[in-house]
């Protein structure tokens, strides 16, 4: 029987997920922007365009290197989620 405590539990595991899945892109996002931002304020030059291409490989390399352990991840929370609903509704 669904409670609203395995809703809440459900939702929980769901978020974390999520957090897991995305932190390694939003990390080298970050560390890149920032280390972009301090060669841009060493060098005085504040051009906008210029954080755009290093962010975009860095996430490119970010997803190759991490990207199967996110689809590992989010294969293995889906298969748990799936094998889980007849435990809920019945």
């Amino acid at each position: 029987m669904m409670t609203s405590q395995s809703v809440l539990t459900l939702g929980q595991h769901a978020l974390e997920v999520m957090l897991m899945v995305s932190a390694p892109l939003l990390v080298t996002a970050l560390v890149v922007g920032l280390a972009v931002s301090v060669l841009q304020a060493a060098t005085q030059i504040n051009e906008m365009t210029l954080s755009f291409i290093p962010k975009l490989l860095a996430m490119v390399a970010a997803t190759v290197v991490a990207g199967p352990w996110m689809l590992a991840t989010l294969t293995d929370y889906i298969q748990r989620t799936l094998t889980s609903i007849p435990h809920m509704v019945g």
